[in-house]
């Protein structure tokens, strides 16, 4: 982590290391100059430094070398138009469910009662679409911690049960947009649709505030990406720049290795992948 003319600066990976905002969905670089020139002199030097725009600035602004981001975001009229037109019948129907199954959506503060909802969801399984789940195993403290950071910009609803804390929704304003960081909730009330409800009350949310957009992270082709889009929820293509800071950066830039393996691979490999892995994971965690 580093601290660079204001900004929190991500590097990750190591063949190449790459430097990124560490908030880069909230937050623009006002000045890659500047931040470049920052990095070109800290040691252990990144090998790239990349940026994106952010909705709604499709053009492209700056002359380095670009790709498309594709982005999940909601445009936001009404909530009534969300709940009519955008969203699936499927979708719908759950919004009524989760109602009818006696989920009650409300804004909470980030108390230590929430916290300890927060704990119990995220140690309920370890495994979670497929993969292991990042937090799982994350005590309270670690929790509070690291989920505290941007109390500032955030709103978080809490979906219940009577008293129990069976899902939440935490939503960044970025001035732009609405950022929707994290939607989570306990696998064994699932039926409950509690998922459904919290993107509902973010969509009232957003209307309430006349976000123009909620943006939902990266567009995706799995069971999250369908979730996206049954929802209402578009691609968009926004700049994505790279900048080599080394001679490693331009090598791997010029071989186009920044992509990433999942853009070099065919997808019917990467889900063939995904598969094994999801396999694997099941059968560690059947056999405890």
């Amino acid at each position: 982590m580093l601290d660079l003319e204001g900004q929190r600066m991500l590097v990750e990976g190591t063949l190449p290391a790459i430097a990124r905002l560490e908030q880069e969905w909230c937050d623009d670089v006002e000045d890659p100059e500047a931040v470049m020139l920052a990095l070109r002199v800290v040691r252990p030097k990144p090998d790239i430094f990349t940026f994106c725009q952010r909705l709604p600035d499709f053009e492209r602004k700056y002359p380095y070398l670009m790709k498309l981001d594709a982005i999940a975001a909601l445009p936001i009229k009404s909530y009534s138009y969300w709940f009519e037109k955008q969203i699936s019948s499927a979708s719908r129907n759950k919004v009524r469910k989760a109602i009818k199954k006696g989920i009650v959506v409300k804004q909470v503060g980030f108390d230590e009662e929430f916290v300890r909802g927060m704990t119990s969801i995220f140690n309920e399984t370890p495994m979670r679409q497929g993969r292991r789940f990042l937090h799982y195993g994350k005590d309270f403290a670690t929790i509070k911690q690291q989920f505290s950071r941007y109390l500032f910009r955030e709103e978080i609803f809490g979906a219940y049960v009577g008293e129990e804390l069976v899902g939440f929704i935490m939503l960044a304003d970025t001035r732009k947009y609405v950022y929707l960081g994290q939607i989570l909730s306990k696998v064994s009330y699932r039926s409950f649709a509690p998922n459904n409800a919290l993107l509902a009350k973010a969509v009232e949310r957003c209307a309430e505030k006349q976000s123009p957009y909620l943006v939902y992270a990266s567009w995706l082709n799995d069971g999250l990406g369908e979730f996206k889009r049954s929802n209402g929820f578009q691609k968009f293509d926004l700049p994505r720049y790279f900048v080599p800071l080394t001679r490693q950066g331009r090598l791997v830039l010029r071989l186009g290795l920044h992509r990433g393996v999942k853009e070099i691979i065919p997808q019917r490999i990467v889900d063939v992948l995904k598969s094994v892995r999801k396999g694997w994971y099941d059968l560690r965690t059947r056999l405890g």
